[in-house]
């Protein structure tokens, strides 16, 4: 492979003999297979990069695509997790094409209108996280003087459809042991520590083989940055027991012992999945993200507060926990209440007239 530099890009060689490309202000990565290096392609593909990227690229005065330009610039930007400005930038990518709408013109009845046709366009979900992405840079530059309002403040996400399956659904106990079954030993590693540490998927791949000490988790969420510290449940001991042995610098690695990267181990549970939907050992709807949820509705249903569920799965408030656990069969705990309020209503409230 030809060795090339590009300015703006880093290219190495990772410790497993791998050629890498990343865009360093964005960590926007190049996949080297489709564009090897050094072929018309891939000076293509950083051209393009470069281009979407470009903070110093001319915007027009006053416009929806300098406030973005100068967000991008900022410390406020560069400072967030890559996955994070990743997505943002996804956004912005989607915005460019009103990028010279003058900032005045913005209002709530036109915030609503863009978010309504990205929506329509790319799903409920997209469209509440542009309008999403559009409250946070008017709230940025209204701080800083370039808009007197925030037109994007009290505008609402699209409304989720009553009939509409929730996301990342927890899974059922016969879901997840169809799972356990199915996985090869080096898939269910990584689904192990999902489904009873309740690390996320991203945390996971990340997951530092020194994280592992003493027969115990000691790490930090990545989007919180929470520390997380857990005994490791026995079902992942024997998930450490049944994976084949490896020397890469995470905790999980694939088949070939090489660290999972996130496209990596969904495309392998994918492939598993699609199998058990086959044969019906699975409802639709099944994601690793629902394995947050399944954690977090378990400890609700044994009756731990949301501060301890939040803490189990490394958040600093327990809105997200109460989120995540909001399926969760209360029928233990309102058992013992209704025998407690019909003991009250019967025996102490009833009297013979």
């Amino acid at each position: 492979m030809t060795l090339v530099r590009i300015k703006g890009f880093k290219i190495y060689q990772d410790r497993h003999g791998m050629w890498r490309c990343y865009h360093r202000a964005t960590a926007t990565a190049i996949d080297l297979k489709r564009s090897p290096m050094g072929t018309a392609a891939f000076f293509a593909a950083c051209q393009h990069i470069t281009k979407l990227y470009d903070t110093t690229a001319t915007a027009k005065p006053g416009t929806l695509g300098l406030l973005i330009k100068e967000y991008r610039a900022h410390d406020s930007f560069q400072n967030l997790a890559a996955r994070t400005r990743k997505d943002y930038q996804r956004c912005f990518d989607y915005l460019k094409a009103i990028e010279d709408t003058p900032l005045a013109k913005f209002s709530p009845p036109l915030i609503v209108r863009i978010r309504d046709k990205a929506g329509t366009q790319l799903g409920r979900k997209w469209g509440t996280y542009v309008k999403t992405t559009l409250s946070l840079i008017f709230s940025w530059g209204l701080e800083r003087g370039y808009v007197d309002t925030n037109p994007a403040l009290r505008v609402k996400g699209i409304k989720k459809s009553k009939d509409a399956p929730d996301a990342n659904r927890p899974w059922s106990d016969t879901e997840r042991e169809a799972v356990r079954s199915g996985a090869t030993a080096n898939l269910w590693l990584p689904i192990s520590l999902m489904m009873f540490c309740g690390l996320d998927p991203g945390d996971v791949v990340k997951l530092p083989a020194t994280a592992i000490k003493d027969g115990h988790i000691d790490t930090k969420r990545g989007k919180t940055k929470q520390p997380v510290w857990l005994p490791l449940p026995q079902p992942v001991k024997e998930a450490f027991a049944r994976a084949k042995p490896h020397s890469a610098i995470t905790v999980c690695a694939s088949t070939e012992g090489t660290p999972w990267t996130y496209s990596g181990l969904d495309g392998a549970w994918q492939r598993l999945r699609a199998k058990l939907l086959k044969t019906k050992e699975i409802e639709p709807g099944l994601t690793m993200k629902g394995l947050r949820h399944t954690v977090a509705t378990i400890l609700a249903e044994m009756g731990y507060d949301e501060r301890t569920i939040a803490d189990m799965l490394g958040q600093k408030t327990i809105e997200m926990a109460r989120h995540y656990s909001r399926r969760a069969d209360k029928r233990n705990k309102l058992t013992a209440v209704i025998k407690n309020f019909d003991d009250e209503m019967v025996k102490r409230r009833t009297k013979v007239v």
